[in-house]
């Protein structure tokens, strides 16, 4: 079975073919973060606008490149959530459209849902129930998954993902947007113990996360107590070493986290999924912390939002049945199903 895929969840413009939710002939790309990196986020305005302008020529590139047309097409499916509201009804009209005119049935798919099976795209663990660890800018979560894919959250973000912390504190030493690279780069000549960053606990479920007192503790390490309080610009070497202070201190929160939720059940292996994911820092912490578990990590090109594994796991979540045309765009999806 052939399935067009369309990712607009974000700032990402994607559309990608793939055969039998496996075997990627196609799966295009363009990247917003130009346009909104002046702003240090995205605008979501500004994101459903550039949408529009570019996901028919991205749609055309994703056939051509995989020789096919649009008769060729044997399902479409689209990210119907969690996402920017606007950028969210791009990418579903598009492929209610196509779904109608083709007379192709159609699926809506659970984005955070496929950041995860993007990992197991190229080969799934042999045995179940995993652990879940979804880690974007967007989402921070630990998620039972049972024999069946079925997915159960068991611990979440109260207040910021990850990498939107990533992203602030980036923009608060002065470097763009997205700015987990730049932070990750910076802390590779810093102190991780210079200064004392924690992430949050919450005492009502010891799995879930919480960024933004960290955030705050880095804001006021940069401008004192008092934001509007004059104090000398940062050095070069503080600069390095608040970056891998806080890098330390995010990455051992999930690394802990994670080793908590392992102490409560024998899971069988790790499932990673998100742009986080794609930290050459994080990889080295789990492997050092969990070196005999196995652990599935997506590859760059199905790290961040992408198109492939939206087509990937529709092909999976078509095996129930397709999805109604009304099917209505979720800007947040309070679980995984």
């Amino acid at each position: 079975m052939l399935v067009l895929g369309i990712e607009s969840t974000c700032d990402e413009t994607a559309v990608a073919l793939v055969e039998s939710g496996k075997t990627i002939l196609s799966n295009i790309i363009y990247s917003q973060s130009e346009e909104h990196e002046k702003y240090g986020g995205v605008v979501p305005e500004l994101a459903s606008r550039k949408h529009l302008d570019v996901i028919i020529p991205v749609l055309k590139e994703a056939l051509e490149k995989a020789n096919k047309t649009l008769d060729d097409i044997d399902l479409v499916a689209a990210a119907r959530g969690p996402g920017l509201m606007g950028a969210l009804l791009i990418g579903l009209n598009v492929a209610k459209s196509l779904s109608l005119a083709l007379n192709k049935p159609f699926v809506g798919v659970n984005h955070s849902e496929a950041h995860l099976y993007a990992s197991m795209m190229p080969n799934a663990p042999e045995k179940f129930p995993c652990l879940g660890v979804l880690l974007s800018g967007g989402h921070t979560a630990l998620v039972h998954i049972d024999e069946k894919r079925r997915y159960r959250i068991l611990g979440t973000t109260v207040d910021d993902a990850i990498g939107e912390a990533f992203d602030k504190v980036a923009s608060l030493l002065g470097y763009p947007y997205p700015g987990g690279p730049f932070v990750e780069n910076l802390a590779l000549d810093g102190d991780p113990y210079k200064y004392s960053f924690n992430a949050g606990q919450v005492k009502k479920n010891p799995l879930d996360f919480s960024f933004s007192g960290l955030k705050t503790n880095v804001l006021y390490t940069i401008k004192g107590q008092n934001n509007n309080k004059a104090r000398d610009p940062l050095s070069e070497q503080e600069k390095h070493d608040i970056a891998a202070s806080f890098q330390r201190a995010a990455f051992s929160d999930v690394v802990n986290k994670t080793l908590l939720a392992l102490d409560k059940t024998p899971y069988n292996a790790l499932i990673l999924g998100g742009g986080v994911t794609s930290s050459r820092t994080l990889k080295k912490m789990f492997s050092e912390a969990l070196p005999d578990l196995p652990q599935f990590w997506p590859t760059k090109a199905l790290a961040t939002d992408n198109a492939a594994m939206i087509a990937g796991l529709a092909f999976h979540q078509f095996k129930n049945e397709a999805d109604s045309l009304h099917l209505k765009a979720s800007p947040r999806i309070p679980h995984l199903i």
